[in-house]
């Protein structure tokens, strides 16, 4: 059994892992790389592997840093299946084809050819199908594959592969706890190898319990400024949370009452979507929604589908809460918002998610005081909030914790998806306090397990 790490490694984007057992060659996720464009210039370089000799993908869920390399892999002779849980097939297909758009423009700005067509998106489609947690499934004959719930968005997974009398797990991205909407995190106990992420390997969330009080809080001190609330989140999953905490909180009058636009088609099509695996949703959610509530609808709520509509929101007086997406600033309607609205010492922009190194988004909250947009150069002078008990990412002691069942088992812990520092800090704990064998892989290393 050989393991090599690709996208992913030394990096929070991109995720990319060729396993080889049993006479078969897997890969686990097919990420874009992402940063300060949409697409990095490594997106365009050919697969450090033959496309043509993969056998099989499987994808842990459907973020574009885990799929969004898939219609390339496909369109460059990949022959095989896709499999993922029915939800993520199905979020995949509204985010492969909303990201085709943008990768076409930053394609044609760089003065190279597409990374993908809508006919590449529909032929992977073709190919994928679909498993519930917990259904075994194999390839060839000796390598057997099995889905686990990671809590960190709808469908998403933990990946166990069994071969050649050794057991591999892909932990995916781990979920924050506890999540909302969705089911929790399962654990694992034993397992022989383990590549886990490390996004906040080096943090500690606020306790998640508070997030509505620390969207309540924000939202508050932000109306009593005066100005626009603009909070650049993700179409899928991070929207979903919003919703369903702004419903908790416009319902029980505990914000004041002012216009929240959802100012996102994707968003607006993904939330659509979730209302058909209501069977993923945890219990208290699913009793909610028994009692007659729509989590994610609400007075005072606005979704704006089309450009109209969205160029509409600027007529609508301050104070109002502007939601849209891209979630770093990297795209999407959120630009429009943030060059109208930065440099408006009364307005608040408040991050609710991660910000990768190169984006739009990490330079605003990192302090600059101008940034350009559209070619345009905006002052920055409105409020910044982080709120961390938002993020969909477990934190440091929620990964050990989650490590810890597995500790005995290990012969090795190998720690991806992070930034050097987030890396490295989760490695030295899991050495220190787990006692596991743990590396950091390079791009391109592989270890024989």
């Amino acid at each position: 059994m050989q393991l090599t790490f690709h996208g992913g490694a030394e990096s929070v984007t991109g995720a990319n892992y060729v396993l080889e057992a049993a006479g078969k060659k897997i890969l686990i996720d097919c990420g874009l790389h992402q940063g300060g464009h949409f697409a990095e210039r490594k997106n365009f370089e050919d697969f450090p592997y033959d496309p043509r000799g993969i056998d099989a993908v499987f994808v842990t869920h459907a973020h574009i840093d885990h799929i969004g390399l898939l219609p390339k892999l496909h369109n460059k002779g990949f022959a095989g299946h896709i499999y993922s849980t029915a939800p993520t097939k199905d979020f995949a297909e509204l985010l492969l084809l909303d990201s085709e758009g943008i990768l076409a423009k930053e394609a044609e700005r760089e003065g190279v050819p597409p990374l993908y067509s809508v006919e590449d998106v529909e032929k992977v489609l073709r190919v994928w199908e679909t498993r519930n947690y917990h259904e075994p499934l194999t390839v060839g004959e000796g390598l057997q594959v099995e889905f686990l719930n990671a809590g960190h968005i709808l469908g998403s997974s933990i990946i166990r592969v069994k071969a050649e009398g050794k057991s591999v797990i892909f932990s995916g991205d781990l979920g924050n706890y506890p999540a909302p909407i969705i089911k929790d995190t399962e654990t694992v106990a034993k397992a022989d190898y383990c590549v886990i992420e490390s996004t906040y390997g080096n943090r500690v969330h606020e306790p998640r319990l508070a997030r509505e009080e620390q969207i309540e809080d924000a939202i508050e001190e932000a109306v009593q400024g005066g100005g626009a609330i603009i909070i650049p989140a993700f179409a899928m999953e991070r929207t979903q949370d919003l919703l369903f905490h702004l419903n908790n909180l416009v319902e029980h009058n505990r914000i004041p009452r002012v216009p929240i636009f959802i100012d996102s088609p994707l968003a607006i099509k993904l939330t659509i979507l979730y209302k058909k695996y209501r069977s993923y949703f945890d219990a208290d959610t699913s009793a909610q929604i028994k009692d007659g509530d729509d989590i994610f609808n609400f007075p005072g709520l606005h979704l704006t589908l089309t450009t109209a509509e969205s160029k509409a929101i600027n007529e609508a007086p301050s104070p109002k809460i502007i939601i849209a997406g891209s979630g770093m600033s990297n795209g999407g309607r959120i630009l429009h918002h943030e060059r109208r609205y930065l440099a408006d010492p009364k307005s608040t922009i408040i991050f609710v998610g991660y910000q990768a190194p190169g984006t739009l988004g990490r330079r605003i909250l990192d302090g600059a005081p101008e940034v350009t947009i559209f070619g345009q150069a905006v002052p920055v002078r409105c409020k910044k909030k982080v709120l961390t008990g938002f993020s969909a990412h477990a934190d440091q002691p929620r990964l050990l914790e989650w490590l810890r069942p597995m500790r005995l088992s290990l012969n090795k812990l190998f720690v991806v998806q992070g930034e050097p520092e987030a890396s490295a800090a989760l490695a030295q704990r899991a050495r220190d306090l787990l006692a596991i064998d743990t590396v950091i892989p390079k791009a391109g290393e592989s270890y024989v397990l």
